[in-house]
Protein backbone atom coordinates (compact mmCIF):
# COMPACT_ATOMS: atom_id res chain seq x y z
CA UNK A 1 0.00 0.00 0.00
CA UNK A 2 1.62 3.52 -1.46
CA UNK A 3 1.75 6.47 1.59
CA UNK A 4 -0.68 8.70 1.66
CA UNK A 5 0.53 12.54 0.65
CA UNK A 6 -0.30 15.18 2.77
CA UNK A 7 -0.26 18.55 1.99
CA UNK A 8 0.51 21.62 3.93
CA UNK A 9 -0.44 25.39 4.15
CA UNK A 10 1.54 27.47 5.49
CA UNK A 11 0.32 30.49 7.43
CA UNK A 12 3.38 32.32 9.11
CA UNK A 13 3.02 35.26 6.41
CA UNK A 14 -0.75 35.87 8.01
CA UNK A 15 -2.40 34.10 11.05
CA UNK A 16 0.34 33.33 13.06
CA UNK A 17 1.84 36.30 13.43
CA UNK A 18 -1.85 38.22 13.50
CA UNK A 19 -2.31 35.72 16.98
CA UNK A 20 1.48 36.77 18.28
CA UNK A 21 2.58 40.12 17.05
CA UNK A 22 -1.07 41.57 16.68
CA UNK A 23 -0.52 41.51 12.98
CA UNK A 24 2.21 43.56 12.98
CA UNK A 25 5.10 41.83 10.38
CA UNK A 26 5.90 44.10 7.79
CA UNK A 27 6.51 43.54 4.27
CA UNK A 28 9.72 44.24 4.55
CA UNK A 29 10.36 41.47 7.40
CA UNK A 30 8.70 39.28 4.55
CA UNK A 31 11.63 39.79 2.39
CA UNK A 32 14.20 37.22 3.09
CA UNK A 33 11.69 34.71 4.38
CA UNK A 34 9.46 34.61 1.69
CA UNK A 35 11.95 33.06 -0.90
CA UNK A 36 12.30 30.55 1.71
CA UNK A 37 8.99 29.34 2.64
CA UNK A 38 8.40 29.30 -1.62
CA UNK A 39 11.34 26.93 -1.47
CA UNK A 40 10.13 24.73 0.83
CA UNK A 41 7.26 22.94 -1.23
CA UNK A 42 3.53 23.97 0.43
CA UNK A 43 0.81 23.80 -1.15
CA UNK A 44 0.33 27.53 -0.79
CA UNK A 45 1.23 30.27 1.53
CA UNK A 46 -0.84 32.33 3.13
CA UNK A 47 -0.91 36.04 2.61
CA UNK A 48 -3.41 38.43 3.30
CA UNK A 49 -6.89 38.86 4.47
CA UNK A 50 -9.20 39.70 7.64
CA UNK A 51 -6.99 41.92 10.17
CA UNK A 52 -4.15 41.28 8.20
CA UNK A 53 -5.59 44.10 5.48
CA UNK A 54 -7.02 46.05 7.96
CA UNK A 55 -3.78 46.57 10.09
CA UNK A 56 -1.39 46.81 6.85
CA UNK A 57 -4.03 50.51 6.01
CA UNK A 58 -5.28 51.36 9.85
CA UNK A 59 -2.03 51.22 11.13
CA UNK A 60 1.66 50.09 9.61
CA UNK A 61 0.42 52.36 6.40
CA UNK A 62 1.08 49.55 3.26
CA UNK A 63 -1.39 49.53 0.57
CA UNK A 64 -2.25 45.59 1.20
CA UNK A 65 -2.43 45.55 -2.66
CA UNK A 66 0.94 46.68 -3.05
CA UNK A 67 1.97 43.81 -0.63
CA UNK A 68 0.27 41.29 -2.71
CA UNK A 69 1.93 42.37 -5.84
CA UNK A 70 5.66 42.47 -3.68
CA UNK A 71 4.82 39.41 -2.45
CA UNK A 72 4.13 37.31 -5.76
CA UNK A 73 7.45 38.64 -7.09
CA UNK A 74 9.28 37.31 -3.63
CA UNK A 75 7.21 33.93 -3.94
CA UNK A 76 7.14 32.19 -7.15
CA UNK A 77 6.49 28.61 -6.96
CA UNK A 78 3.84 28.43 -4.01
CA UNK A 79 0.23 30.20 -5.36
CA UNK A 80 -0.78 32.82 -2.79
CA UNK A 81 -3.64 32.85 -0.55
CA UNK A 82 -5.64 36.02 0.72
CA UNK A 83 -8.52 35.13 2.62
CA UNK A 84 -12.29 36.72 3.07
CA UNK A 85 -14.91 36.87 5.23
CA UNK A 86 -17.54 36.19 2.51
CA UNK A 87 -19.57 39.51 1.91
CA UNK A 88 -17.89 41.11 4.64
CA UNK A 89 -14.56 41.05 3.27
CA UNK A 90 -11.71 42.33 5.03
CA UNK A 91 -13.45 44.43 7.71
CA UNK A 92 -16.90 43.80 9.88
CA UNK A 93 -18.79 46.03 7.51
CA UNK A 94 -21.13 43.80 4.94
CA UNK A 95 -20.96 45.03 1.22
CA UNK A 96 -23.01 44.64 -1.75
CA UNK A 97 -22.65 41.95 -4.60
CA UNK A 98 -20.47 44.00 -7.33
CA UNK A 99 -17.92 45.31 -4.42
CA UNK A 100 -16.97 41.71 -3.19
CA UNK A 101 -17.49 40.64 -6.91
CA UNK A 102 -14.75 43.28 -8.02
CA UNK A 103 -12.23 42.59 -4.95
CA UNK A 104 -12.46 38.80 -6.40
CA UNK A 105 -10.83 40.43 -9.50
CA UNK A 106 -8.26 42.63 -7.77
CA UNK A 107 -7.50 39.45 -5.62
CA UNK A 108 -6.46 38.18 -9.08
CA UNK A 109 -5.16 41.06 -10.72
CA UNK A 110 -2.26 41.67 -8.01
CA UNK A 111 -0.88 38.07 -8.45
CA UNK A 112 -2.49 35.71 -5.99
CA UNK A 113 -3.95 32.98 -7.29
CA UNK A 114 -5.87 30.81 -4.54
CA UNK A 115 -8.57 32.16 -2.21
CA UNK A 116 -10.05 30.66 1.03
CA UNK A 117 -13.74 32.73 1.76
CA UNK A 118 -15.55 31.44 5.09
CA UNK A 119 -19.07 32.94 5.99
CA UNK A 120 -18.38 33.35 10.15
CA UNK A 121 -22.53 32.20 10.08
CA UNK A 122 -21.56 29.56 7.46
CA UNK A 123 -24.92 30.95 5.64
CA UNK A 124 -23.85 29.72 2.52
CA UNK A 125 -26.02 32.37 0.55
CA UNK A 126 -23.32 34.76 1.68
CA UNK A 127 -20.43 32.45 -0.36
CA UNK A 128 -22.23 32.37 -3.69
CA UNK A 129 -21.03 35.90 -4.66
CA UNK A 130 -17.51 35.63 -3.36
CA UNK A 131 -17.01 31.84 -4.73
CA UNK A 132 -18.76 32.59 -8.34
CA UNK A 133 -16.69 35.68 -8.93
CA UNK A 134 -13.49 34.33 -7.49
CA UNK A 135 -14.01 30.71 -9.89
CA UNK A 136 -14.85 33.36 -12.89
CA UNK A 137 -11.68 35.15 -12.50
CA UNK A 138 -9.45 31.94 -12.41
CA UNK A 139 -8.86 31.59 -8.43
CA UNK A 140 -8.32 28.40 -6.83
CA UNK A 141 -11.03 28.41 -3.66
CA UNK A 142 -11.18 26.44 -0.38
CA UNK A 143 -14.50 26.95 1.17
CA UNK A 144 -14.29 27.41 4.60
CA UNK A 145 -17.15 25.63 7.04
CA UNK A 146 -16.57 27.49 10.55
CA UNK A 147 -16.61 24.75 13.90
CA UNK A 148 -17.90 25.77 16.82
CA UNK A 149 -19.22 23.91 19.97
CA UNK A 150 -22.77 24.33 20.70
CA UNK A 151 -25.86 22.13 21.09
CA UNK A 152 -27.28 22.58 17.70
CA UNK A 153 -23.57 22.19 15.37
CA UNK A 154 -23.72 18.86 15.38
CA UNK A 155 -21.85 16.72 13.09
CA UNK A 156 -24.82 16.71 10.86
CA UNK A 157 -25.22 20.31 10.90
CA UNK A 158 -21.69 20.44 9.34
CA UNK A 159 -22.23 17.65 6.70
CA UNK A 160 -24.93 19.72 5.60
CA UNK A 161 -23.04 23.10 5.42
CA UNK A 162 -20.63 21.23 3.49
CA UNK A 163 -22.65 19.70 1.47
CA UNK A 164 -24.07 23.19 0.40
CA UNK A 165 -20.92 24.63 0.11
CA UNK A 166 -19.49 22.43 -2.82
CA UNK A 167 -22.79 22.41 -4.85
CA UNK A 168 -21.36 26.15 -5.34
CA UNK A 169 -18.29 24.71 -7.41
CA UNK A 170 -15.36 25.05 -4.53
CA UNK A 171 -12.19 23.17 -5.46
CA UNK A 172 -11.56 22.04 -1.83
CA UNK A 173 -12.98 22.52 1.86
CA UNK A 174 -11.42 23.65 4.76
CA UNK A 175 -12.82 22.96 8.51
CA UNK A 176 -12.06 26.77 10.38
CA UNK A 177 -11.30 26.65 13.48
CA UNK A 178 -10.50 29.75 14.54
CA UNK A 179 -10.90 29.19 18.60
CA UNK A 180 -8.59 26.27 18.88
CA UNK A 181 -11.84 24.22 20.29
CA UNK A 182 -11.09 21.14 18.10
CA UNK A 183 -10.89 18.08 20.91
CA UNK A 184 -9.50 14.43 19.71
CA UNK A 185 -12.31 13.12 20.68
CA UNK A 186 -14.78 15.72 18.73
CA UNK A 187 -12.33 15.14 15.36
CA UNK A 188 -12.81 11.18 15.49
CA UNK A 189 -16.42 12.08 14.05
CA UNK A 190 -16.40 15.46 12.28
CA UNK A 191 -13.30 14.58 10.25
CA UNK A 192 -15.25 11.67 8.71
CA UNK A 193 -18.47 12.93 8.65
CA UNK A 194 -17.10 15.75 6.22
CA UNK A 195 -14.75 13.80 4.02
CA UNK A 196 -17.62 11.65 3.41
CA UNK A 197 -19.48 14.22 1.85
CA UNK A 198 -16.45 15.65 0.20
CA UNK A 199 -15.71 12.42 -1.29
CA UNK A 200 -12.37 13.31 -4.05
CA UNK A 201 -12.77 16.71 -2.90
CA UNK A 202 -9.81 17.75 -0.88
CA UNK A 203 -10.26 18.21 2.89
CA UNK A 204 -8.10 20.63 4.82
CA UNK A 205 -7.71 21.76 8.57
CA UNK A 206 -6.95 25.20 10.29
CA UNK A 207 -7.13 25.12 14.01
CA UNK A 208 -5.16 27.05 16.81
CA UNK A 209 -3.57 25.76 19.90
CA UNK A 210 -5.25 27.64 22.57
CA UNK A 211 -5.83 25.00 24.54
CA UNK A 212 -2.71 23.24 23.81
CA UNK A 213 -4.94 20.47 21.82
CA UNK A 214 -3.55 21.36 18.13
CA UNK A 215 -0.71 19.69 17.31
CA UNK A 216 -2.54 15.98 18.35
CA UNK A 217 -5.61 16.85 16.80
CA UNK A 218 -4.02 17.40 13.21
CA UNK A 219 -2.42 14.69 13.79
CA UNK A 220 -5.38 12.45 14.31
CA UNK A 221 -7.19 14.31 11.11
CA UNK A 222 -4.87 13.05 8.68
CA UNK A 223 -5.64 9.59 9.72
CA UNK A 224 -9.21 10.25 9.36
CA UNK A 225 -9.13 11.41 6.23
CA UNK A 226 -7.83 14.70 5.93
CA UNK A 227 -5.46 15.67 2.97
CA UNK A 228 -4.24 19.34 3.99
CA UNK A 229 -3.23 20.82 7.47
CA UNK A 230 -2.26 24.68 7.85
CA UNK A 231 0.70 24.98 10.01
CA UNK A 232 3.23 28.05 10.88
CA UNK A 233 6.54 28.01 11.11
CA UNK A 234 7.92 26.90 15.14
CA UNK A 235 9.31 30.52 15.57
CA UNK A 236 5.53 31.48 15.53
CA UNK A 237 3.43 28.75 16.27
CA UNK A 238 1.67 27.52 19.42
CA UNK A 239 0.01 29.77 21.90
CA UNK A 240 -2.76 31.51 19.80
CA UNK A 241 -1.34 30.37 16.58
CA UNK A 242 -1.13 27.14 14.91
CA UNK A 243 0.77 23.87 15.18
CA UNK A 244 4.33 23.61 14.16
CA UNK A 245 5.08 23.09 10.73
CA UNK A 246 8.57 21.39 12.13
CA UNK A 247 6.78 19.32 14.91
CA UNK A 248 3.88 18.29 12.21
CA UNK A 249 6.01 17.24 9.92
CA UNK A 250 8.23 14.73 11.69
CA UNK A 251 4.96 13.30 13.69
CA UNK A 252 3.19 12.71 10.64
CA UNK A 253 6.10 11.09 9.08
CA UNK A 254 6.70 8.75 12.15
CA UNK A 255 2.79 7.76 11.26
CA UNK A 256 3.74 6.62 7.45
CA UNK A 257 2.33 9.76 5.53
CA UNK A 258 4.30 11.17 3.01
CA UNK A 259 5.01 15.24 3.53
CA UNK A 260 6.95 16.85 0.78
CA UNK A 261 8.72 19.58 3.09
CA UNK A 262 12.13 20.69 2.76
CA UNK A 263 12.27 21.02 6.28
CA UNK A 264 15.96 22.73 6.06
CA UNK A 265 14.17 25.77 4.30
CA UNK A 266 11.68 25.78 7.19
CA UNK A 267 14.63 26.00 9.81
CA UNK A 268 16.40 28.61 8.37
CA UNK A 269 12.74 30.80 8.32
CA UNK A 270 12.89 30.11 11.77
CA UNK A 271 16.44 31.38 12.54
CA UNK A 272 15.61 34.56 10.99
CA UNK A 273 12.24 34.95 12.58
CA UNK A 274 14.02 34.55 16.11
CA UNK A 275 16.35 37.20 14.75
CA UNK A 276 13.49 39.14 13.98
CA UNK A 277 11.29 38.75 17.18
CA UNK A 278 14.68 40.23 19.06
CA UNK A 279 15.01 42.84 17.15
CA UNK A 280 11.63 43.95 17.60
CA UNK A 281 10.58 42.78 20.94
CA UNK A 282 7.82 40.24 19.65
CA UNK A 283 7.27 36.99 21.39
CA UNK A 284 7.63 33.54 20.43
CA UNK A 285 4.77 31.13 20.44
CA UNK A 286 4.53 29.24 23.47
CA UNK A 287 2.76 25.74 24.02
CA UNK A 288 -0.40 26.29 26.05
CA UNK A 289 -1.97 24.78 29.15
CA UNK A 290 -5.66 23.01 28.76
CA UNK A 291 -8.43 25.74 30.00
CA UNK A 292 -12.00 24.14 29.87
CA UNK A 293 -13.34 27.28 30.31
CA UNK A 294 -11.95 28.69 27.04
CA UNK A 295 -14.67 25.45 25.87
CA UNK A 296 -17.65 28.04 27.75
CA UNK A 297 -16.81 31.45 26.69
CA UNK A 298 -14.81 30.36 23.53
CA UNK A 299 -13.50 33.91 23.05
CA UNK A 300 -10.02 34.25 20.88
CA UNK A 301 -7.22 34.72 23.22
CA UNK A 302 -6.22 38.15 21.43
CA UNK A 303 -9.92 39.45 21.90
CA UNK A 304 -9.55 38.33 26.16
CA UNK A 305 -6.48 40.10 26.14
CA UNK A 306 -7.67 43.41 24.10
CA UNK A 307 -10.74 43.40 26.80
CA UNK A 308 -8.72 43.04 29.71
CA UNK A 309 -6.65 45.88 29.27
CA UNK A 310 -9.48 48.36 27.95
CA UNK A 311 -11.13 47.05 31.61
CA UNK A 312 -7.67 48.06 33.45
CA UNK A 313 -7.73 51.57 31.85
CA UNK A 314 -11.02 52.41 33.74
CA UNK A 315 -9.93 50.41 36.80
CA UNK A 316 -12.20 47.09 36.48
CA UNK A 317 -10.31 44.75 35.30
CA UNK A 318 -11.69 42.40 37.86
CA UNK A 319 -14.86 42.32 35.49
CA UNK A 320 -13.11 40.04 33.26
CA UNK A 321 -14.21 36.49 34.74
CA UNK A 322 -17.87 38.02 34.87
CA UNK A 323 -17.67 39.15 31.21
CA UNK A 324 -16.38 35.95 30.19
CA UNK A 325 -19.13 34.30 31.83
CA UNK A 326 -21.60 36.62 30.54
CA UNK A 327 -20.38 35.99 26.89
CA UNK A 328 -21.66 32.47 27.40
CA UNK A 329 -24.87 33.39 28.52
CA UNK A 330 -25.29 35.83 25.75
CA UNK A 331 -24.43 33.71 23.12
CA UNK A 332 -26.78 31.32 24.18
CA UNK A 333 -28.93 33.41 24.00
CA UNK A 334 -28.40 34.30 20.97
CA UNK A 335 -28.50 31.29 19.17
CA UNK A 336 -25.19 29.81 19.19
CA UNK A 337 -23.44 32.44 16.95
CA UNK A 338 -19.57 31.17 16.46
CA UNK A 339 -17.22 32.98 18.08
CA UNK A 340 -15.24 34.86 15.12
CA UNK A 341 -15.12 38.20 13.46
CA UNK A 342 -17.52 40.27 13.68
CA UNK A 343 -19.80 37.63 15.63
CA UNK A 344 -17.39 37.56 18.43
CA UNK A 345 -16.87 40.76 18.50
CA UNK A 346 -20.85 41.96 18.88
CA UNK A 347 -21.08 38.98 21.76
CA UNK A 348 -18.05 40.39 23.72
CA UNK A 349 -19.47 43.87 23.31
CA UNK A 350 -23.12 42.87 24.70
CA UNK A 351 -21.28 40.86 27.38
CA UNK A 352 -19.53 43.94 28.65
CA UNK A 353 -22.75 46.07 28.30
CA UNK A 354 -24.85 43.88 30.41
CA UNK A 355 -22.26 43.65 33.25
CA UNK A 356 -21.98 47.16 33.19
CA UNK A 357 -25.11 48.09 33.05
CA UNK A 358 -27.84 48.35 35.64
CA UNK A 359 -29.80 45.71 33.62
CA UNK A 360 -29.00 43.01 30.73
CA UNK A 361 -29.70 44.08 27.36
CA UNK A 362 -30.85 47.77 28.83
CA UNK A 363 -28.49 48.28 25.90
CA UNK A 364 -28.29 46.83 22.57
CA UNK A 365 -25.70 47.44 19.73
CA UNK A 366 -26.78 47.82 15.94
CA UNK A 367 -24.98 45.31 15.07
CA UNK A 368 -26.25 43.09 17.56
CA UNK A 369 -29.83 44.04 16.85
CA UNK A 370 -29.27 43.44 12.98
CA UNK A 371 -27.86 40.14 13.47
CA UNK A 372 -30.88 38.95 15.50
CA UNK A 373 -32.96 40.00 12.47
CA UNK A 374 -31.09 38.27 10.21
CA UNK A 375 -29.39 41.04 8.16
CA UNK A 376 -26.36 39.27 8.32
CA UNK A 377 -27.63 35.44 7.35
CA UNK A 378 -29.20 32.95 8.93
CA UNK A 379 -28.90 32.06 12.25
CA UNK A 380 -28.14 28.21 13.28
CA UNK A 381 -29.98 28.26 16.91
CA UNK A 382 -33.15 29.84 18.33
CA UNK A 383 -32.59 33.29 19.90
CA UNK A 384 -34.25 33.64 23.55
CA UNK A 385 -38.13 34.53 22.94
CA UNK A 386 -37.38 37.26 25.88
CA UNK A 387 -34.24 38.36 23.92
CA UNK A 388 -35.38 38.88 20.64
CA UNK A 389 -38.78 40.79 21.93
CA UNK A 390 -36.65 43.65 23.65
CA UNK A 391 -33.61 43.59 20.60
CA UNK A 392 -36.20 43.45 17.50
CA UNK A 393 -38.61 46.06 19.04
CA UNK A 394 -40.93 44.14 17.33
CA UNK A 395 -39.76 44.45 13.61
CA UNK A 396 -39.99 41.04 11.99
CA UNK A 397 -36.60 39.94 10.64
CA UNK A 398 -35.22 39.50 7.08
CA UNK A 399 -35.57 35.99 5.83
CA UNK A 400 -34.27 37.15 2.05
CA UNK A 401 -30.21 36.58 1.04
CA UNK A 402 -28.63 39.87 3.07
CA UNK A 403 -26.52 40.80 -0.22
CA UNK A 404 -29.95 41.19 -1.76
CA UNK A 405 -30.88 43.76 0.64
CA UNK A 406 -27.84 46.12 -0.29
CA UNK A 407 -28.00 48.22 -3.80
CA UNK A 408 -24.89 48.03 -5.63
CA UNK A 409 -22.52 50.30 -4.49
CA UNK A 410 -19.66 51.02 -7.23
CA UNK A 411 -21.85 53.86 -8.59
CA UNK A 412 -22.03 55.71 -5.73
CA UNK A 413 -18.58 55.42 -4.76
CA UNK A 414 -17.51 56.83 -8.19
CA UNK A 415 -19.97 59.93 -8.06
CA UNK A 416 -19.33 60.70 -3.86
CA UNK A 417 -15.32 59.44 -3.98
CA UNK A 418 -14.18 59.27 -7.35
CA UNK A 419 -12.29 59.78 -9.99
CA UNK A 420 -10.49 56.94 -9.19
CA UNK A 421 -7.23 56.01 -10.32
CA UNK A 422 -7.67 52.14 -10.27
CA UNK A 423 -9.86 49.62 -8.80
CA UNK A 424 -7.46 48.91 -6.17
CA UNK A 425 -8.40 53.14 -4.98
CA UNK A 426 -11.82 52.58 -5.67
CA UNK A 427 -11.99 49.06 -3.25
CA UNK A 428 -9.90 51.06 0.08
CA UNK A 429 -12.31 53.94 -0.75
CA UNK A 430 -15.41 51.46 -0.32
CA UNK A 431 -13.58 49.91 2.51
CA UNK A 432 -12.05 52.70 4.35
CA UNK A 433 -13.13 56.57 5.43
CA UNK A 434 -11.25 59.15 3.58
CA UNK A 435 -9.01 60.28 6.34
CA UNK A 436 -7.34 56.72 6.31
CA UNK A 437 -6.95 56.31 2.86
CA UNK A 438 -4.92 59.67 2.79
CA UNK A 439 -2.62 58.89 5.44
CA UNK A 440 -1.84 55.94 3.44
CA UNK A 441 -1.24 57.38 0.22
CA UNK A 442 0.54 59.83 2.50
CA UNK A 443 3.31 57.30 3.91
CA UNK A 444 4.40 56.78 0.22
CA UNK A 445 5.63 53.24 -1.26
CA UNK A 446 6.12 50.22 0.95
CA UNK A 447 9.97 49.93 2.12
CA UNK A 448 11.16 46.73 1.66
CA UNK A 449 14.74 46.72 3.04
CA UNK A 450 15.13 45.10 6.48
CA UNK A 451 18.67 44.50 8.48
CA UNK A 452 18.35 40.73 7.95
CA UNK A 453 20.88 39.09 5.49
CA UNK A 454 22.21 35.74 4.23
CA UNK A 455 25.13 35.67 7.09
CA UNK A 456 25.70 37.16 10.46
CA UNK A 457 28.34 39.51 9.48
CA UNK A 458 26.10 40.96 6.57
CA UNK A 459 23.45 41.64 8.35
CA UNK A 460 25.58 43.30 10.82
CA UNK A 461 26.79 45.36 8.02
CA UNK A 462 22.97 46.43 7.49
CA UNK A 463 22.21 47.36 11.02
CA UNK A 464 24.85 49.74 11.09
CA UNK A 465 24.19 51.02 7.87
CA UNK A 466 20.60 51.92 9.50
CA UNK A 467 22.65 53.70 12.75
CA UNK A 468 22.69 57.58 12.04
CA UNK A 469 24.67 57.64 15.27
CA UNK A 470 27.53 55.26 14.08
CA UNK A 471 29.90 57.09 11.34
CA UNK A 472 32.73 54.45 11.20
CA UNK A 473 33.42 51.12 12.80
CA UNK A 474 36.78 48.81 13.69
CA UNK A 475 36.41 45.26 12.50
CA UNK A 476 38.64 43.13 14.10
CA UNK A 477 39.22 39.38 13.00
CA UNK A 478 40.43 37.43 15.83
CA UNK A 479 41.73 33.82 15.47
CA UNK A 480 39.56 30.50 16.98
Amino acid sequence: MSQKTVRLIDVTLRDAHQCLWATRMTTAMMADIAPRLDRAGFEAIDLAGGAVFDVCVRYLREDPWERMRILSQWVTRTPLIVMTRSQSLFTFEFFPDDIVALTAERIFANGVRYHTPYDALNDMRNMQVPVRAAKQVGLYVAGGVVYTLSPVHTDEYFARKTKELIALGVDAIYIKDASGLLTPERIETLAPAIKRVCGELPLQIHTHCLTGLAPYVVTRAVELGVDVVHTATSTLANGASHPATEHFVANARRRGFDVPIDLTAVEEVAERLRYIARREDKPLGDIVEYDAFHYEHQMPGGMISNIKSQLAAIGLENKLPAVLEEAARVRAELGYPIIVSPFAQFVMTQSVLNVMGKERYATVPDEVRKYVLGHYGEIAGPVDQNVFDRVTRGEAPNTERPGDLLEPAIPRLKRERGPFASDDDLLLAAFYAESEVKALRAAGPIRTDYPLAETPLATLLKEIALRPDIASFHLIERAA
